[in-house]
């Protein structure tokens, strides 16, 4: 295991000239509310905030990573309904990382209005209606009770995903006007994910053997690692920046390729992508997104979802770690957890349908 890890450091000092220094803010402290702060995301960003010698209080049910930051104020509540502990205080900027449920964000939003300078809404890419824009933008529609067909009286936390966030934005917007910022990531990706969307891929490729691969490589990829996200939005805040943003990258894009590829570059794996046709995978059940994470193939209503452009993201201060930073980070994490853990990814292919369909391929192709 040392070795393996340090080699994985090694791969990830690969591009590291576009890694921001974790050094002091040198403008003025600012008191930042966290509304959760302990699961993926947050840690990354109260570490980057109190290392910019920022002052943190966190608001969340003390269930998960209880044990993080034990200098930190951490106030306890549930976002549905038992806000008491936030009442009275004064905050510069509030970071809603957490909501899935509108409800949530109009109480804490209705609540904190008057008292809180900023407050951050960590929303979806999955808040956009469809992609079929060239290049996507934050100015592109986003699902409504109208256009999703939904009755709106449905409960918030049994809407749909896309259209629960797009209307938390609203709620924000509604209570905190121009005082709010709205982020719209695409796959959250890095060290702590326990989804295993990404880590699907590093784990696979270390694997090595023959790895199936989608389409024919020219699909785009554009993703955000969890410290990219959560470091940005500490900027934005100390830059006092508003306005409604996307957060994907990298700004130029990847080809699935590309990406494959760069994860294949940290690990010592003999590796060969076999690259299978689309429509073949398609006809095979093989699921987008869920099956074969990350890939969406660049058609129809998708043909946009991953040609985002982030001229206005990457002017406001947003920048990429390496790919092989984010992937080498990611391995050495899986390879923390206990084996049980390693053994069950959340997502990807299992090794025997991964087989069924590679076998199938050679067939189609007389092989």
């Amino acid at each position: 295991m040392t070795s393996r890890r340090e080699f994985l450091r090694l791969g990830a000092a690969v591009g590291a000239s576009a890694f921001i220094p974790k050094v002091p803010f040198l403008g003025r402290a600012r008191k930042i509310l966290v509304l959760g702060g302990t699961s993926f995301i947050g840690p990354h960003q109260v570490q980057y905030a109190l290392d910019r010698g920022h002052e943190i209080t966190l608001f969340n049910r003390g269930r998960t990573n209880a044990d993080l930051f034990p200098g930190v104020e951490k106030l306890i509540g549930d976002r549905n309904g038992q806000l008491d502990a936030l009442r009275g205080r004064r905050w510069d900027v509030v970071i809603d990382n957490s909501a899935t449920d509108p409800e949530w964000v109009r109480q804490s939003a209705a609540l904190l209005k008057d008292t809180v300078d900023r407050y951050f809404y960590v929303s979806s890419r999955s808040a956009y209606r469809h992609f079929r824009e060239i290049p996507m933008t934050a100015d592109a529609p986003t699902f409504t009770f109208e256009s999703t067909g939904v009755d709106p009286s449905t409960p918030g936390n049994r809407l749909p995903y896309g259209l629960a966030k797009a209307e938390s934005e609203r709620a924000a917007l509604a209570h905190f006007g121009d005082r709010a910022v709205i982020i719209r990531p695409g796959l959250i990706i890095g060290p702590r994910d326990e989804t295993d969307r990404f880590t699907y891929w590093p784990v696979r490729i270390h694997r090595g053997g023959e790895v199936l691969a989608p389409g024919d490589g020219t699909d785009g990829v554009q993703i955000i690692d969890a410290r990219d996200l959560s470091e940005w939005m500490v900027r934005l805040a100390e830059a006092d920046t508003t306005g409604t943003f996307n957060a994907v990258g990298p700004a130029w894009g990847r080809s699935f390729a590309e990406f494959l590829h760069g994860i294949r570059a940290v690990t010592t794996a003999e590796t060969r992508f076999v690259w299978a046709d689309t429509d073949f995978l398609l006809a095979q059940g093989v699921r987008p997104y869920t099956d074969l994470p990350v890939w969406m193939p660049a058609r129809d209503d998708n043909a946009g979802f991953a040609r985002f452009d982030l001229s206005p993201e990457v002017e406001a201060g947003l920048t990429f770690r390496p790919l092989a930073e984010t992937a080498a980070d990611t391995l050495e994490y899986h390879f923390s957890r206990p084996p049980e853990r390693q053994a069950a990814l959340r997502a990807g292919m299992k090794e025997e349908r991964e087989a069924e369909i590679l076998a199938a391929w050679r067939a189609s192709k007389g092989g």
